[in-house]
């Protein structure tokens, strides 16, 4: 009997395999989705923290953080496909409103992605929206950088035919693309077009997404009513993520059936 004759499943199965690989930018993102994981698990591989663990004890998922950037989307998603060879990578975390009907929490699903420089992606997927639930589905754009001011999405939102805007979505699906990885966006909606994001939060951010003690310190210093706008841009992104992780947790299963 050959070796390969010898050798069980599990010896022979690829353990760095996941089901589902999921990019993000920020910790606090994912945060209520991974703490539900089992088996939990975390290691650095180059610049980027990876989190696996199985999800309902038959989902193997793997997570990167790659923090906030373009670039950076792309390397991580490449790193993540080269050492877990995902069946599905998922783009899911914040996204802005470019649409006036939305709201904070509601959960946008895109069926196409583009850029501000022409260039587009379509996503073959197959999900209806239900604006009761808050399930959007429609384009999301990746911008250049963070869009602040709600003149500025409404512009975007009418420019490009898109509901919602990120960052980091585009590269990802073009890694993908490139890999022939099967691909989904996921974002949750962290600000709407209710009001101005607060222009300290461009200083806040640090190389690893993380919020930077030393430039809160430096925001509420120079802007005392700065404290009462971190706290509730702080309160949003807690709502989006347990929204996001809500969804991903009625997803994933399907993905893997």
């Amino acid at each position: 009997m050959s070796d390969e004759e010898q050798s069980s499943p599990e010896e022979t199965r690829d353990l760095a395999h996941a089901d589902v690989g999921i990019v993000t930018a920020i910790p606090m993102e994912l945060n209520p989705f991974i703490g539900q994981l089992e088996k939990r698990r975390s290691y650095t591989g180059g610049k980027f923290k990876f989190i696996g663990g199985t999800f309902e004890d038959k989902v193997k998922v793997v997570v990167v953080q790659q923090a906030v950037g373009f670039a950076k989307a792309r390397t991580a998603t490449q790193a993540l496909i080269d050492a877990h060879t995902p069946d599905w990578v998922l783009s899911a975390g914040y996204s802005g409103a470019l649409q006036p009907e939305m709201g904070v929490g509601d959960i946008v699903v895109g069926n196409s992605i583009c850029d501000q420089h022409g260039h587009t992606i379509k996503i073959d997927m197959n999900m209806e929206p239900n604006p009761k639930t808050g399930l959007r589905v429609g384009r999301l754009l990746t911008a250049d950088e963070l869009v602040l001011k709600v003149d500025d999405k409404r512009k975007l939102g009418e420019e490009h035919q898109a509901i919602a805007v990120d960052l980091e979505s585009l590269a990802v699906a073009q890694v993908c693309k490139e890999s022939q990885t099967r691909f989904m966006a996921i974002r949750s909606l962290s600000d709407d077009m209710s009001e101005d994001l607060p222009k300290e939060i461009l200083s806040l951010m640090g190389e690893t997404g993380t919020m930077r003690l030393g430039a809160a310190v430096g925001a509420i210093w120079n802007r005392a009513s700065s404290m009462k706008d971190m706290w509730h841009l702080r309160e949003k992104g807690m709502h989006a993520s347990r929204r996001l992780a809500a969804f991903l947790n009625m997803l994933l299963p399907k993905l893997v059936e």
